[in-house]
């Protein structure tokens, strides 16, 4: 990888401007120290007084460029040699004006008031022709007022650009998070929905697989049988693994039109772990399956699903008792039963994440409802309440 250099102006931005703002700031004082000191002479000011003047105004001028640095250090010095000479007059102006564009007010009042009481100084020791001490004063006062409103401005101003900035910056950074957070969501979201849908058939398929291998001399027809089973099964999981891919991101459909299972087809899930050769009962005693909500309709087969799945895998051959109670404005009620292996210590029939009823509780708890499970008196018990409205 080609490594790329940075020089120092790259590397500090601020610094290349405030090298330019010095240049800029040196260049016009000059201009106007050269403007005053020719001006005091075709005024008359000849000797010692006009040395005077070319003394202080080239000390302002040489000093003019820490205002960009030091501005309140800076400025006072200023101030104070406009206290001598009108060749500082310009750079102690300048002075407020950056004192006030770059510290807070207190600080900017104070030099105006320096600079104010400066040129009273001046005007007392180097009276001005044809205007009044008074009125010289108040136009000093009034100019120096007018450079710290300005400098008070612009510097509310760049404040407030920055702080538009630093929320851009915060909005952007809270987006990114929140897309991150929402990729997350939707990554479990999928991985809940894959381990529902796929421990459900897999474990079927795992169960006839047992069949084939314990049941060797069987006749040859049910050996074909149970192979297309598990062949058919494979297919359908696949199909299923894809469906869930496309219909995520809808609430009713997917993608392809095909909706996903709601409570009325707890009834063919049923049916399927019957094939597969599982004692399960149904007791449905729902008044209106049909009026359930789509999206607690998922959930209450998924609860099922996820029911009849724990018992092939941890219970594999003994009776599944699922019950199912409801009625619009109240409550729907899932219980599933099963016996507790004689064997507590044997494994699971078939492999899994051991997360089901975990990803299944907060399922039902972002439904609406509640999920309690619990193994006692010889069984194990699960049992969902989702509400259902009016």
């Amino acid at each position: 990888m080609e490594e790329k250099t940075y020089g120092a102006a790259d590397a500090d931005p601020w610094r290349r401007r405030r090298v330019t703002g010095a240049a800029s700031v040196f260049a016009v004082v000059g201009a106007l120290f050269a403007v005053t000191v020719w001006g005091r002479h075709d005024a008359g000011a000849t000797g010692g007084a006009l040395a005077l003047d070319i003394a202080v105004g080239a000390a302002a001028w040489v000093l003019s460029p820490l205002l960009l640095w030091r501005p309140v250090a800076a400025g006072l010095v200023l101030t104070a040699l406009a206290a001598v000479s009108p060749a500082a007059t310009a750079p102690a102006t300048i002075a407020a004006l950056q004192v006030a564009q770059r510290r807070p007010f207190p600080a900017a009042a104070g030099i105006g008031a320096a600079g104010i009481a400066a040129h009273a100084v001046q005007g007392l020791w180097e009276p001005r022709g044809g205007i009044s001490f008074g009125w010289w004063l108040l136009l000093i006062t009034a100019a120096y007022g007018a450079l710290i409103g300005w400098g008070a401005l612009a510097r509310a101003r760049r404040a407030l650009l920055v702080s538009l900035g630093e929320r851009a910056r915060r909005a952007e950074a809270e987006q990114g998070r929140r897309v991150a957070e929402a990729r997350m969501t939707e990554r479990t979201r999928i991985a809940r929905e894959m381990h529902d849908v796929l421990a459900h058939r897999l474990s079927l398929l795992a169960t006839y697989a047992g069949a084939l291998e314990y049941r060797p001399d069987a006749p040859p027809e049910k050996l074909s049988e149970a192979a297309g089973v598990v062949r058919a099964g494979v297919h359908q999981a696949l199909d299923e693994l894809r469906e869930v891919i496309l219909l995520l991101r809808t609430d009713d459909a997917g993608e392809d039109g095909r909706p996903q299972p709601v409570l009325e087809d707890v009834p063919r899930l049923v049916e399927e772990s019957r094939g597969a050769g599982g004692a399960v009962e149904l007791r449905d005693e729902v008044a209106d399956p049909g009026a359930l909500p789509a999206a607690a309709g998922r959930t209450a087969y998924r609860v099922v699903q996820e029911g009849l799945t724990n018992a092939r895998k941890h219970a594999a051959g003994l009776p599944v008792r699922v019950a199912l109670e409801g009625r619009p404005g109240d409550r729907l009620v899932i219980e599933i039963r099963n016996p507790l292996p004689a064997d507590p210590d044997a494994g699971p029939a078939a492999p899994g994440s051991g997360t089901g009823l975990v990803g299944l509780t907060e399922r039902v708890r972002l439904a609406g409802g509640r999920l309690d499970h619990e193994a006692g008196a010889g069984e194990f018990r699960l049992r969902a309440w989702l509400p259902w409205p009016a």
